[in-house]
């Protein structure tokens, strides 16, 4: 029999699994040198896997000894220092084995010495040299999340304490409860309860830079290269609006860093189970309780699960989960919403009263003479639907320009114009949300009639103002009221479309309307949450010109995107496709849904550049996943 026995080839397999250790009988001082023995990292790579382990009883000769029988001598001469030994083979310390060897334990081959506590390998633990490494590799992201984060930076050294917005009141005073529902709020009372309002600003920036590294993981993940993993995150990182917004007490960046992570859960994995379906479902749905019109983001969800398939049983079953665990979270927070505030929703929205009001052609509608009293003249249409909806000059609202006749009610004639636009003039309506829908890819951003003033998501040269709301009064002593009163004066002579004034700082006063059309109580910003205005000018005009100067995500540039995502997600429809085009083309078909149902939706309502924002987590995703998605199907997109 050529070559070691079955009892020696046993020996060897087992004392590879051994802890290394010095031969039985070897003196320490006649131990191989360390430096002459392998390292566990090298064990880790030579040592043959669970399923090539030595033959078993029952093999045949030709396959113990293997290509060792036609080696002839060579296999009884002893090792030299610089060679292995033989895979299999178990050559005893300092002599070739003998063909007859007799038990295993007598021809234990030898053992490299036990590593010295303290001096194992390094090959977990993090160096300068393995940084470097990762930084290396990942130059263009690490680039970008630096210059991301000097402009946050810069945004914290020129406003103090963060920016404060009309609705900012709804979440920090409670004006016009109900509206709004609470994830927000109870999110900044935790972090008032042990920070100010420039902890929020810091904690949102912190949450757009996680963002950008979010997204950059799992198109890595998905397989897109990493200069265009890269790439994608720069509109997150350098977005002079998305920038703004975090500085903002709104809850917009929340909304965004819950929704991508939903995404995230979904697509981490290839095949959706069961339990990331619910996490996604559970965790989209949370998002739903800080913006509720985003509770239509369980359909591209259930959509994008029953694609990934796996069988239809598991498609099913994950779908289910992903729906049951989003429904359980919703119907658990109206049901707490009936109890608390006696309505079945997760918040009171606005109505749909203003669009169509912009939309009615009033002149051909059939209607009763309440619902023609307050139905806009084509000059008040132009304002737009936000100016319809929440003014007091609005014909939907001011009953000294647009008195009804005696004993007709308001609400009941606006009831009365909603449903006759809906039914009489509803391609007017359709063709205004499309209108406004394609806005956001327009060449430049300026200021457009009956949209909502772009200034107010604009870096001002100082701090801005929304009078009577948000008023920043002069240094020294002054009156809450008198300073509210003499600013909304100020705003309404230069002023009156924007309502948004400038200051260099001074002290915050806060004009508190408990509901719609009410009146307005002044009262000093709390000083727990941050004192007065402050602004370092030179900053802040840095950071107006760059926003101004091309600082934001092109509007052709988001249309592409639209486009590409699409055309990836059509892809899907082959039945003959690569695993890694389809999963690309399921990445694209989850974000491409997702950017229509969280764009559109508010269009329904309203245009405003703030909801467009989600654009850059979930549009520009959408078209380097689609782009992808197609080089692949064409045999010419590689990994880089």
């Amino acid at each position: 029999m050529t070559g070691p026995n079955l009892a020696t080839r046993v020996g060897a397999a087992i004392a590879r699994r051994k802890p290394a250790s010095a031969p039985p009988g070897v003196p320490p001082q006649d131990a191989p040198p360390p430096e002459a023995t392998s390292t566990d990292a090298l064990a880790q790579d030579t040592a043959p896997p669970p399923d090539t382990a030595p033959a078993v009883h029952g093999a045949s000769p030709a396959q113990d000894a293997g290509p060792a029988q036609d080696a002839g001598p060579a296999q009884d001469a002893a090792p030299t220092a610089d060679s292995a030994p033989a895979h299999g083979a178990a050559p005893a310390h300092g002599a070739a084995p003998a063909r007859d060897a007799g038990p295993a334990r007598d021809a234990e081959p030898a053992q490299p010495p036990a590593t010295p506590p303290g001096s194992g390998p390094r090959r977990n633990r993090p160096s300068p040299a393995r940084a470097l490494a990762v930084l290396r590799r990942h130059w263009l992201f690490a680039a970008l999340l630096t210059a991301g984060l000097v402009l946050r930076v810069l945004t914290m050294a020129a406003y103090h304490p963060a920016l404060i917005y009309v609705d900012t009141l709804k979440y920090l005073y409670g004006a016009s409860p109900g509206s709004e529902p609470f994830g927000y709020i109870a999110a900044l009372k935790i972090v008032l309860a042990v920070g100010d309002l420039g902890t929020v600003a810091a904690l949102q920036h912190l949450l757009g830079l996680a963002m950008a590294v979010t997204l950059y993981v799992v198109l890595l993940r998905r397989g897109v290269p990493r200069w265009a993993a890269a790439l994608t995150t720069a509109p997150v990182l350098l977005d002079a609006y998305q920038v703004q917004m975090e500085h903002t007490i709104m809850p917009d960046v929340l909304f965004e860093a819950i929704v991508l992570a939903g995404l995230a859960v979904l697509l981490w994995r290839p095949l959706v189970t069961p339990g990331f379906a619910a996490a996604g479902g559970l965790i989209l749905a949370a998002s739903a309780t800080v913006m509720q019109l985003v509770v239509i983001l369980v359909v591209p969800a259930a959509i994008y699960v029953l694609a990934v398939g796996g069988g239809w049983r598991r498609a099913i079953t994950s779908s289910g989960a992903l729906v049951i665990a989003f429904a359980a979270v919703i119907l658990g927070y109206c049901g707490a919403s009936y109890i608390h505030d006696g309505h079945f929703w997760l918040a009171h929205r606005q109505s749909l009263a203003g669009r169509l009001a912009a939309s009615a052609d009033c002149a051909t509608l059939q209607m009763s003479a309440a619902a023609k009293a307050v139905c806009p003249t084509p000059a008040q249409q132009t304002l737009g639907p936000d100016w319809l909806e929440h003014s007091g000059q609005s014909p939907l609202a001011n009953p000294v320009t647009n008195p009804l006749p005696p004993g007709a009610r308001r609400g009941a004639a606006i009831a009365e114009l909603n449903t006759a636009v809906m039914g009489q003039q509803p391609l007017r309506v359709a063709g205004g949300i499309l209108r406004d829908a394609v806005r956001l890819f327009a060449l430049t951003r300026e200021q457009t009639a009956g949209v909502t003033p772009i200034g107010r998501w604009q870096f001002q040269d100082g701090y801005p103002e929304y009078p009577p709301w948000v008023n920043v009064c002069p240094p020294g002593l002054y009156n809450p009221a008198a300073c509210m009163t003499a600013q909304q004066a100020t705003a309404r002579r230069v002023a009156p479309v924007t309502d948004l004034l400038v200051r260099p700082g001074g002290p915050i006063v806060i004009g508190v309307q408990r509901q719609l059309f009410g009146a307005f109580h002044a009262r000093t910003l709390k000083p727990s949450y941050g004192g007065p205005a402050q602004v370092d000018r030179p900053i802040a005009r840095f950071l107006r010109s760059y926003q101004l100067d091309g600082g934001y995500t092109p509007g052709p540039l988001l249309a592409l995107c639209m486009l590409a995502g699409l055309a990836g997600s059509l892809v899907l429809l082959r039945r003959r496709l690569s695993a890694r085009t389809r999963q690309l083309g399921l990445a694209c078909l989850l974000f491409t849904g997702t950017a229509v149902f969280v764009l559109l939706a508010p269009d329904v309502y309203q245009f405003s550049w703030r909801y467009e924002l989600p654009a850059v987590i979930t549009l520009v995703p959408a078209g380097v996943l689609g782009a992808a998605t197609l080089l692949s199907w064409a045999g010419r997109w590689g990994r880089s």
